[in-house]
């Protein structure tokens, strides 16, 4: 079965923590890794793995045996919403790998990394065994300083291992689900409120787009030479329902009415071949034309930053294989 992975773990700032915790998620032959980003500001690295189901996860228990030398929760500071080293493992289909099958997956990986660990594991979206840790969101309430008070009482305890953090490592939430785009946009400010309200209106939650979370954060990237920045972060749950150009349009309405405009787009990870090609047709994109021009013509129009055409998983995972 064919699948990918995207965890999520709670270090950005030491790019060579991160440069061993990459190398043993790929120490298996057969895992791919697709994509590395980290991001300082939110003390966070996104690693983007597909193979075979096996493989891929006799790779990701490495990766959680390494995570627990390398970080240190109870000294991680951080932007973003986090409980554990290891944050989020999710399971991805592809191919004709099911849900379901990922599913299965995750259920399996989170109760054996709880027993071998001692970590608490909490179970998310398709995975989920009860509708109020379907949202990720939910399962983070309170991070990493909330969970720890909160782990023993009813409702807050973990599907698998101790009701306790782990003492380096917190906690971990591992779920199944469809491909997510997880997508930044950075308006042309650092008002940082403005970027939250726009947050609270464009999301699913608030009554905004279906099937689209968002938070506003600050953004600061000094060795970049960038300004400190407004983001609006968001998850895209499912591109066909909400595209990317249509969360672009929406964001940029919102911070007109207050005129600001936006910046740039950053892409975390990678996203489906289709949903940037969606945003070439809405860009008047000619249909004929080869597909890395199409793509750039996409990312133009949202501002995409660093624009790669191996951004696209299709082609990254093609161009991988070729060269293994």
């Amino acid at each position: 079965m064919l699948v990918e992975s995207v965890p999520n773990v709670s270090e950005g700032r030491r790019l060579d923590a991160v440069g061993r915790l990459a190398a043993a998620l790929t120490s298996v032959p057969g895992v791919y890794l697709l994509d590395r980003t980290s991001d300082g500001s939110h003390n966070r690295s996104v690693l983007t793995v597909a193979g075979e189901h096996e493989a891929v996860t006799a790779g990701l228990e490495r990766l959680v045996a390494v995570a627990i030398d390398e970080i240190d929760m109870a000294r991680h500071e951080g932007e973003h919403p986090r409980i554990g080293a290891v944050d989020v493992v999710p399971f991805v289909p592809l191919g004709d790998t099911t849900l379901e099958a990922c599913v299965a997956l995750a259920r399996d990986f989170g109760s054996r990394m709880a027993a071998r660990h001692g970590l608490p594991v909490y179970l998310y979206a398709d995975a989920a065994t009860r509708p109020d840790r379907v949202r990720l969101a939910d399962v983070r309430r309170g991070q990493y300083e909330g969970l720890r008070a909160e782990i023993a009482q009813p409702g807050r305890q973990p599907d698998f291992g101790p009701t306790r953090l782990h003492p380096r490592a917190g906690a971990m939430a591992v779920g199944a689900r469809p491909f997510l785009i997880a997508w930044n946009i950075n308006l042309a400010t650092d008002d940082v409120e403005l970027a939250k309200r726009i947050a609270r209106r464009v999301r699913e939650s608030g009554g905004g787009l279906p099937r689209l979370q968002a938070n506003g954060f600050r953004v600061e990237e000094p060795e970049r030479g960038h300004p400190v920045r407004a983001q609006v972060s968001m998850n895209l749950l499912d591109f066909r329902t909400t595209s990317l150009w249509r969360a672009w349009e929406e964001v940029g309405a919102l911070a007109a009415e207050d005129g600001v405009e936006l910046a740039e787009s950053e892409l975390i990870g990678l996203a489906p071949l289709a949903a940037l090609l969606d945003v070439a047709d809405h860009a008047g994109a000619p249909s004929g034309t080869p597909v890395e021009a199409r793509l750039r013509a996409a990312a133009e129009a949202i501002r995409l930053r660093d624009f790669d055409p191996l951004m696209a998983l299709e082609l990254r995972l093609e161009d991988a294989r070729g060269r293994a």
